[in-house]
Formats: C-alpha cells, sequence, structure tokens
C-alpha cells in the first residue's frame, strides 16, 4: 500500500492540467533541494539539501502522463587516485511513464492482454493525479555519475612507495634498487672492511721492524 502524497513535497508533480487529454503538453522548471541518498554511497553524490535544477516535460499519452525531463546538479565526492576532494557538474536525463487511475496495481490497463499488458509492466500509477519524482531522479543520477571518478583526466595519483601526491611533485621518484645487486654489494663492503683490516695490520708490522 502505497504512502498518500503531499502535494507541498516539491518533488510531487500535478497531472490535473492536462486534463487526460492525449497530446496535452505541459513544460515545468523547478529548483529543488536535493534529498538523502542522491548518489553513489561513499563515492560520489549530490549532497542533502543542494540545489537541483529540473526541466520537466509532461506529455498526456492514452495511458497515462509521460514524463520526460533533465536533473542538473554539482555532486562531490573523492579521486579514486589521489584521494583529493573533488566537485562534478551532472546532468541526468530521465524519462517515465505514469499511468492513469482505471489501470490495475501492476500499471496495466485493465482489461489489456498480450503485447499491450507486457508494454505496460514499467508504468507506475498516479495518485490522485500526482506523481513522486523522487525514484526517478534517484535512478537517473546513480546513472549518471561515475563509478571511479577522478579531478582531472590526466591525475597522476599518489607514489605507491610513500603516498606522496603526484600531481604537485611529478618528477618524485625513488631509486630502485635490485635486492640481487644490494646482496653483492654488502658483500663487497664486508670484504672490503676485511681487506683494509688485513692492510692496517701489516703496516703495523712494518713499522715494528723498521722501528728495530
Amino acid at each position: 500500500m502505497s504512502t498518500r502524497l503531499d502535494h507541498r513535497n516539491p518533488l510531487v508533480f500535478d497531472t490535473h492540467e492536462l486534463g487526460r487529454r492525449p497530446g496535452a503538453l505541459q513544460r515545468l522548471s523547478r529548483t529543488v533541494e536535493a534529498p538523502a541518498d542522491l548518489g553513489i554511497d561513499g563515492v560520489i553524490g549530490v549532497p542533502q539539501g543542494s540545489p537541483v535544477e529540473l526541466d520537466i516535460r509532461l506529455e498526456s499519452v492514452m495511458e497515462g502522463v509521460l514524463v520526460t525531463g533533465t536533473a542538473r546538479a554539482s555532486a562531490e565526492g573523492e579521486c579514486v587516485r589521489c584521494l583529493e576532494p573533488l566537485r562534478q557538474e551532472v546532468a541526468a536525463d530521465f524519462q517515465e511513464m505514469f499511468s492513469y487511475p482505471d489501470t490495475d496495481d501492476r500499471g496495466h490497463r485493465k482489461g489489456a492482454t498480450g503485447d499491450d499488458a507486457e508494454d505496460d509492466e514499467d508504468m507506475t500509477p498516479l495518485e490522485d493525479g500526482m506523481f513522486d519524482l523522487e525514484p526517478v531522479l534517484r535512478d537517473a543520477v546513480v546513472l549518471a555519475l561515475p563509478m571511479q571518478p577522478v579531478c582531472r583526466e590526466d591525475c597522476a595519483g599518489l607514489c605507491p612507495e610513500c603516498g606522496a601526491g603526484l600531481n604537485d611533485n611529478p618528477d618524485h621518484h625513488h631509486d630502485a634498487v635490485d635486492i640481487r645487486w644490494a646482496a653483492l654489494q654488502g658483500l663487497a663492503d664486508s670484504l672490503g672492511t676485511g681487506e683494509k683490516d688485513n692492510m692496517s695490520g701489516a703496516e703495523a708490522g712494518v713499522d715494528e721492524k723498521q722501528e728495530k
């Protein structure tokens, strides 16, 4: 059982002016506050309460009201490469059919069979001539947002070794040392130390002979 729609909700629209006359059109522009969870959780989304600009066209057809429109807003998130905050403009297109009340609970026209019933499966019933755009808006915005947002296309990200940002320091690097050469270098250093000790001992022996 659906909750009764509140006409004071800015995302609820009234279609009574169309008068159920097929071909009748109505264009609306409205700025609303973004509802909660308008985006991809933990990735990017439109902050709750921020402005969302709606341009909507309502068209009366035999089955109901066809709603077509575009939503524009600013989304905020985090770059997946450098982890810096980002802000991105998003434009989401949507289209939804809302059926007249003389359809059944599944949105089918009463008495519709065969192909007509299949075509009507995706329709949402109007309630007292009104519809709630929020579910449609949420689906459209989620589809329009990037799954892996980046602050810019050429973002260099972070150094995998120390985590330093590479955008501000493109020459940042670490000298790569082959562990095999490192082992040989350690052996050479130890041999060098032994040779130095032997040379010191030899020089001490010569000095003793000279003193005698």
